[in-house]
């Protein structure tokens, strides 16, 4: 099979969505927001039930397992790490074998049994180790869960981890495609579809907040009054009720086929680039077969912004020999089509702007464990030193996304149109624009954060008669939830939007739940890294400057700066990252091939750049 056999034999970029019987859909009965509201259904129920679960999970671990302290922090950070990297699953197999739907339904189910193997153990007395209290008895009298009984725990909260990963890329993915191409019952063109796109993705964001909101004040509510039992059993019940959602609104979803393994093809490019790297490109005199194979308006098609990138990937489509009726045909490992190289550069090129949102989720990470710290070490009593009402530290993170049910509606009712008016553009600002806005407020973050901890250890120092309020850490909480409704929005449109010409939403829809991952593992190193240095230098107490396991003694307010410096480098990075990512529409391609890849990557939304 020659090149060009195969290339009529690809699935072309926009697959025709098909609807749960296999038919072709139709326009004013399938997709449009009608159909992705269900998708919101299932994706605020089980934010609901796995934040209510991993917010509150060391508690359990601890206080119910009996492991130390130490194992039962390690418990969760590799939990909630493996349901970001599980996201990578989930994306693969949806966009090679199963589909959005199926793979959903299938791996809510998965989740869905976690949940009820981890209510059934909170509540049998026999599963569990005997009660002791950790804290009184120093945690060295307290039986700790082995044999069985931890088996039956980590069997349960890796069928959540499982389920819960392979849901996540989906459930955007799944929404979105609703929207590629679909009437809506209204009918529209693809400019209309892409306003429509920008508002489900700012839709799921506002559902994202609604789940996390009341998975952190009414589930961990009723996880502490009425025991963890209950509560994993609500997170089933929301699991359960998500599931209903979801297969509810299965008459009216655009589907989109599976196109089969996205990982082969790209293999095959990178295999072919290296069997022929010796091999000059020919010019259209020296040899007519491959004529022009690796000029950038070959790939562009008219319509591919990387053409003129990675050029070394274009050899993969040179032939080693004319064909002919009796020429035997090269191996697909030895000759690739454009579609498949345009597939791997697409890939290459994402990789930077997924890069740079790493650092952001590491500033994340330190508000969901230090900043608590932080806020335990503060007054959390409100209205006046007599009070009895408290804040828990943890209840928090509850903040931001309390603030972000009011601004994500503001955001799309008054700062899209605005901004739509002042840059001619669909969504009012571009992907990259909006993960630009988010990762240069966020070292503001950091910044308040570090004043608000020196100010505090200052006051403690001095023997204050009492502590700072722990009102006075809300702005850092702020400050990060605006920047996350512009960075985490933005990106997952962005993957979403460059994945619809390669056949991978899901899989890249996955990166954004990687970078979560990435900046929480790159948190672990650096508070590793930074208490060795420091410790060997004097800096903070003797574990150096977060090793005495007191904020008084440790220097909370210098590890703070140095995430805002780091951050702001990081922005700058980013700049240079998008602005290289922009480069190319036009550098190898003629104006009219530049007009049809701003059309063809922003469908409609003009153009895409910094």
């Amino acid at each position: 099979m020659d090149v060009e056999s195969r290339a009529s034999s690809l699935p072309p970029p926009d697959v025709a969505a098909v609807d749960w019987r296999g038919r072709p859909c139709e326009p004013r009965r399938h997709g449009g927001m009608r159909a992705a509201v269900f998708v919101l259904g299932i994706q605020a129920f089980e934010i609901m039930a796995i934040a209510a679960v991993g917010n509150n999970l060391i508690t359990y671990v601890f206080g119910e397992m009996h492991f130390p302290l130490s194992q039962a922090a390690n418990v969760v950070t590799n939990f909630v790490g493996t349901i970001f990297l599980l996201s990578l699953l989930g994306g693969f197999l949806s966009d090679s074998y199963l589909g959005c739907f199926w793979t959903m339904l299938i791996f809510g189910f998965v989740e869905l049994s976690g949940f009820i193997l981890l209510s059934v153990q909170a509540h049998l007395p026999q599963l569990k180790p005997p009660p002791c209290s950790m804290a009184a008895m120093g945690g060295g009298a307290c039986e700790q869960a082995r044999g069985i009984k931890a088996s039956i725990f980590f069997a349960a909260l890796y069928l959540v981890a499982l389920g819960s990963g392979c849901l996540k890329p989906n459930m955007i993915a799944h929404g979105a495609d609703q929207f590629a191409g679909a009437g809506g019952g209204g009918g529209g063109g693809a400019a209309d579809n892409a306003k429509r796109l920008s508002t489900y993705f700012n839709s799921a964001y506002f559902s994202f907040c609604a789940g996390e909101l009341v998975a952190l004040t009414a589930l961990v509510w009723v996880q502490t009054h009425s025991g963890m039992d209950v509560g994993f059993g609500i997170s089933a019940a929301a699991m359960a009720a998500g599931l209903v959602s979801l297969v509810s609104g299965a008459a009216f979803y655009r589907n989109k086929p599976p196109q089969g393994s996205i990982f082969t093809p790209i293999a095959r490019v990178f295999v072919a680039a290296y069997t022929k790297r010796k091999q000059i490109c020919p010019s259209s005199s020296s040899d007519p077969v491959n004529a022009g194979v690796c000029e950038p308006a070959h790939l562009a098609g008219g319509s591919f912004r990387h053409a003129n990138k990675f050029r070394f990937l274009d050899k993969a489509c040179i032939r080693a020999a004319e064909q002919g009726p009796n020429t035997k045909p090269e191996s697909p490992w030895r000759l690739c089509t454009a579609a498949e190289v345009r597939q791997a550069k697409t890939l290459l090129a994402v990789a930077p702007i997924f890069a740079c949102t790493i650092v952001f989720n590491t500033v994340l990470a330190q508000l969901q464990t230090f900043s608590v710290q932080q806020g335990a070490a503060m007054d959390t009593a409100l209205g006046g030193a007599g009070s009895s009402f408290r804040i828990p530290p943890a209840s928090l993170q509850a903040i931001p996304y309390a603030m972000l049910l009011a601004l994500v509606p503001a955001y799309e009712l008054l700062l899209v149109p605005l901004m739509r008016r002042a840059t001619g553009t669909r969504s009012g600002i571009t992907p990259l624009q909006r993960i630009g806005v988010g990762l240069c407020t966020v070292p503001l973050s950091m910044v308040a954060a570090a004043t608000v901890e020196r100010r505090r250890r200052d006051l403690s120092a001095g023997g204050a008669p009492r502590a700072m309020s722990v009102l006075w850490i809300v702005p850092q909480f702020l400050v990060f939830g605006v920047s996350e409704m512009f960075t985490a929005v933005g990106l997952i449109e962005f993957f979403y939007k460059q994945a619809r010409g390669a056949g991978m939403q899901s899989f890249l829809t996955a990166l954004t739940y990687c970078s979560y991952a990435f900046g929480f593992y790159l948190s672990s190193v650096l508070v590793s890294l930074v208490n060795r240095v420091t410790a060997s230098r004097g800096g903070g107490g003797h574990g150096g400057w977060l090793g005495d396991n007191d904020l008084d003694k440790d220097r909370l307010d210098l590890f703070y700066w140095m995430l805002a410096v780091l951050s702001v480098i990081n922005f700058f990075c980013y700049l240079l990252c998008a602005r290289w990512y922009n480069s190319g529409a036009a550098d190898g391609c003629d104006a009219a091939s530049a007009s049809a890849q701003v059309a063809a990557e922003d469908d409609g939304n003009g153009k895409e750049i910094i």
